[in-house]
This record gives C-alpha cells, sequence and structure tokens, in this order.
C-alpha cells in the first residue's frame, strides 16, 4: 500500500505524457512537383492523400506501430523488477523495493512504447505512396 502512495503522484505525469504522445499528428505524403501535381493542383493532390491513406487502413494495414506500449510496457516492468531484485538482495532491502523498481521499469516502458506508437508503419507509408505512383504522383518523403 506504502508503494501505491508513493506511485500516485507520477501516475498523472506518465499519463500526461502518454496522452502528449498519442495526439502527435500523423505524417503526410511529400509530393514531388511533377507534371501531375502541377495539373491536378494541390487540392486535387490532397483528397488523392486522403483516398490512399483511407484505401491503405480500409485494406489492413496499420498507420501506426500498434503493440509497442504493452510489450515495452511488460519488458520495462521485468528490467525493473530483476534491476530491483538484485539491489534488494545486496543491499538486504525488502520486496517493496523489488515492487518499486517493477513500478517504474513499467512507466518507462509505457513512455517509451507510448513514443514508438506513434511512429509510422513503414507497409503503410509504402502502401500509400504506392497508390499515389499509381495515380501519377511523386511520393519524396513524409512529413
Amino acid at each position: 500500500m506504502i508503494i501505491i502512495a508513493r506511485i500516485r503522484p507520477y501516475a498523472v505525469i506518465l499519463l500526461s505524457a502518454i496522452t502528449v504522445t498519442a495526439c502527435a499528428s500523423s505524417k503526410r505524403p511529400v509530393l514531388y512537383p511533377n507534371s501531375h501535381l502541377q495539373a491536378v493542383g494541390q487540392a486535387q493532390a490532397q483528397r488523392d492523400i486522403d483516398y490512399c491513406m483511407q484505401l491503405a487502413s480500409t485494406s489492413g494495414v496499420s498507420r501506426h506501430k500498434d503493440g509497442e506500449i504493452a510489450k515495452k510496457t511488460v519488458t520495462g516492468s521485468a528490467m525493473g523488477a530483476a534491476g530491483a531484485g538484485t539491489a534488494a538482495l545486496i543491499l538486504g532491502h525488502d520486496a517493496d523495493h523489488v515492487l518499486a523498481g517493477a513500478a517504474g521499469g513499467a512507466a518507462a516502458g509505457m513512455v517509451k512504447g507510448g513514443i514508438d506508437s506513434t511512429d509510422m508503419n513503414p507497409t503503410f507509408q509504402r502502401f500509400v505512396a504506392h497508390c499515389l505512383h499509381d495515380k501519377g504522383y511523386d511520393v519524396i518523403g513524409w512529413e
């Protein structure tokens, strides 16, 4: 119970960090100003980008790297518990230190997973670039 009381203030910070990370804006393709783009104009190009991004999503391609938060939370928790457990054995501390290490590792893993989960899925980017290429555009990057 003492551990939970000590961890609670950090939970607010952790949730804030995850919220900010999750709300990060998505990247969009950058188009080279070839003759097709010049012919159709920016407004039509943006509609075509939206269409290709929607097509990728409805085809089952995930926009972001899903699953990173859970995986890294578990990994961080295990690493924190192992480190704290080793220190507790060496220094003669009780199980509270192991639990604190696990909680700290889990928090670090959750933040790292949250950050990584906002990275664009390379397959999604290739799908959209291919769709746009078929429409006559030349994708030179993502911003």
